[in-house]
């Protein structure tokens, strides 16, 4: 019965540590026109899941991404920190100008179509981009917490596909709200951040940052609540 406990933790963790790769393809697949958004999604986490089995078949070489390269700043920097820090970056600077985009040009959108859409295969590439930097994380997550390489592959399919049934709804759900909308983008400003902070050895709690966003996204819900409410009452 132990696999199945360890099974059922890395499974969980696994989709707790997808929810940021949900949120990004959300948002990318956001700028797509209406019928392609579907297959980006599909695509992106097909993707995913290729990236973490292929990177989990090679358990060896991942151990010597944690081989220190260089020194910065008294901190021992290797190629796993230089990966985390250039994605944490690149996921900032593109969470900002998706802020930026989403509250000073959305009044412009209607005029100028081209500017909110882009093509598919620019956002599948994007994804691809960050899905890399997440499949690292979560994969090294994985080796660390599970000892068997058939328990780690089986516990990232089930959270990849789970995250495929899921993503749809979240995405639909993230679209039609913009003050979600925008809290998912602040999230993934924080995750950014995380990535950065990790890859100069600095290693923060991601609970906090969930928790976070879990009590932000309530009250948000609340003031929505609210808001209909007050709506429909005369």
């Amino acid at each position: 019965m132990e696999w199945v406990i360890s099974l059922i933790t890395l499974t969980a963790l696994e989709i707790i540590l997808g929810i940021d790769n949900i949120v990004l393809i959300s948002v990318i697949a956001s700028r797509l026109p209406e019928e392609k958004r579907d297959k980006a999604r599909l695509l992106g986490l097909s993707f995913a899941l290729i990236t973490r089995v292929l990177l989990l078949s090679t358990i060896t070489w991942l151990t010597k991404l944690s081989t220190p390269l260089l020194t910065v700043a008294q901190n021992e920097i290797s190629i796993k920190d230089l990966i985390l820090i250039v994605g944490g970056l690149f996921l900032l600077a593109k969470a900002t100008t998706e802020i930026y985009n989403f509250v000073e040009l959305e009044h412009r959108q209607d005029s100028m179509p081209s500017q909110k859409e882009q093509s598919l295969s620019s956002a599948i590439f994007t994804i691809v981009m960050f899905d890399l930097i997440f499949s690292l994380d979560s994969v090294l997550t994985a080796v660390g917490l599970a000892k068997e390489l058939w328990i780690m592959i089986a516990a990232v399919i089930l959270s990849v596909f789970i995250m495929m049934i899921f993503a749809k709804p979240v995405s639909h759900f993230v679209e039609k709200n913009p003050g979600i909308k925008l809290l998912a983008l602040s999230f993934l400003v924080l995750i950014g951040v995380l990535l950065i902070a990790e890859g100069f050895e600095s290693h923060l709690d991601r609970g906090y940052v969930y928790f976070a966003m879990i009590f932000s996204l309530s009250i948000e819900l609340l003031n929505k609540r609210r808001h209909d409410k007050k709506e429909v009452s005369p």
